[in-house]
């Protein structure tokens, strides 16, 4: 287990960052905190913490930051590790969706054999801000019929009600470590 990070100290090892990736946006970076050891250490140990009993048996990483605690809780919980990335970027055969995000629009897309039917998903990304790309992933996940689907954020940027996208239920389960 990972020394004792507080809340306080966890949000302030964030940096925003002014008109990015647009003018208008207020960017949370997490690669301040990436940086800390300890802080790192302690993100993955309290994903791991919340999910470690609940028979995960895949990790989905959002491109690109979701890949980063993605893939250190998916071997953490002894789970495979499920890409879902940009159109174009994965090699084999797809399911794609198409979504509106704050600043655009974009396509993602999974591998068509990336997940069998009836198994537990956890869907990981950094940040939460209007669900955009977590509903369009999520959308993708059900294509497989999983028995259960978590979704975890290291932040949540609430004022902007993503989770209402995301549209929380018994069929799916949302948390976040930290709420802006």
């Amino acid at each position: 287990m990972s020394e004792k990070i507080t809340l306080e100290e966890l949000k302030s090892s964030f940096r925003d960052v002014i008109d990015f990736p647009k003018e208008g946006i207020v960017f949370k970076d997490i690669t301040t905190a990436l940086k800390r050891p300890e802080i790192f250490r302690h993100l993955v140990d309290e994903l791991y913490e919340k999910y470690k009993d609940l028979g995960i048996t895949k990790v989905v990483g959002i491109e690109s930051r979701g890949f980063i605690l993605g893939a250190a809780l998916a071997y953490r919980l002894g789970a495979g590790f499920v890409l879902v990335r940009k159109e174009g970027k994965l090699p084999a055969d797809t399911h794609k969706k198409s979504y509106a995000l704050e600043y655009g629009s974009d396509t993602i897309e999974v591998h068509k054999d990336a997940i069998d039917k009836g198994e537990t998903v956890l869907v990981h990304d950094d940040l939460l801000a209007t669900g955009g790309t977590a509903a369009a992933t999520l959308d993708l996940i059900k294509v497989f019929e999983p028995k259960k689907v978590y979704a975890s954020f290291i932040i949540e940027l609430a004022f902007l009600k993503g989770k209402d996208a995301l549209g929380e239920s018994e069929e799916l389960d949302i948390f976040s470590l930290v709420s802006f």
